[in-house]
């Protein structure tokens, strides 16, 4: 009896460890911990905007795979580029050569964009301003100096007045200078150039050659004369002087009378006068040029 019940225990126990071996075993998948990174999708371009510039602009690149960690490049040359999100940055032209450039995007695990062609241009220069805008036609060479003001000059920009370039010195990348050259009076031109033919646009400088008298003093006072000292702008050597109507002449009147005037500068005159009495009178006094350009009339009151 004993026999028979360990016959059967041992039939069972190897029944059950061969159902167990032909028994497939179930195998469960472990799931990602919590906050664990995964892996980032391939870095593409897919539009630049714009596809080519000047240094200074703002390049936009829309795409996917972007990241914090990602460079933009042209040529071997590293861009400091703003991410805006997973597919889009920014980038500013940096100070290149001009020419044509491969423009590519890495991240710092290795993963790295199609490249593409990227035309850095040539810097156009932006005059802003010159100053002063306006000179008297009879200025001396030192009194015609003009600063230009703008961005992006060079040491080897050229200024232009009127079509020709000038003699000009370079201060820095937002200020240039020279001297306005002995021109006819009137409306000029001034325009910037670069290297690589790119030119700014034009800014207006004027010549002025139109007489006027800005003061009259009194000068000295002699037995049967005294002086009135004339200041003012563009007065010339052949000017004329009209005193209450009569034009003086630097030896005479071209009518009756002494009165005389002589002339100094282009900015003033000396008008000596014969007065036929000591009463004050009003006087009133122009100046004309020889081009028939002639002054305000300006009133004083004197003997």
């Amino acid at each position: 009896m004993i026999l028979r019940i360990t016959i059967l225990l041992f039939s069972l126990t190897a029944l059950f460890v061969s159902a167990s071996a032909a028994a497939p075993l179930k195998v469960s998948q472990a799931t990602p911990a919590k906050g664990s990174e995964t892996r980032q999708s391939a870095i593409a371009i897919l539009s630049i905007i714009p596809a080519q510039g000047e240094p200074g602009r703002t390049v936009t690149l829309f795409g996917s795979g972007f990241s914090e960690d990602t460079s933009a490049f042209l040529g071997n040359t590293p861009i400091s580029a703003r991410v805006l999100s997973s597919k889009q940055l920014s980038f500013e032209i940096p100070r290149l050569e001009p020419g044509l450039y491969a423009l590519y995007l890495q991240r710092k695990d290795g993963s790295t964009s199609k490249i593409y062609n990227f035309a850095i241009l040539p810097q156009k220069p932006i005059v802003i301003d010159v100053e002063p805008d306006r000179i008297n036609a009879c200025d001396s060479p030192g009194q015609r100096s003009v600063r230009i003001t703008g961005r992006n000059f060079l040491p080897m920009s050229k200024v232009m007045f009127d079509g020709a370039a000038i003699k000009s010195r370079y201060v820095s990348p937002e200020e240039l200078w020279f001297t306005a050259p002995d021109v006819p009076a009137g409306l000029h031109q001034v325009q910037v150039e670069n290297p690589e033919n790119t030119f700014s646009t034009t800014i207006a400088l004027f010549i002025d050659s139109k007489p006027e008298i800005l003061g009259i003093s009194q000068g000295g006072e002699y037995v049967n004369t005294y002086n009135l000292i004339i200041e003012g702008r563009n007065f010339h050597q052949n000017s004329t002087l009209i005193v209450d109507g009569k034009r003086l002449s630097t030896s005479g009147t071209y009518g009756t009378g002494m009165d005389r005037f002589t002339y100094v500068s282009c900015s003033q005159l000396i008008y000596e006068r014969y007065p036929y009495d000591s009463s004050p009178k009003n006087i009133r006094i122009q100046v004309l040029n020889p081009n028939g350009d002639s002054s305000p009339v300006v009133q004083i009151t004197a003997p």
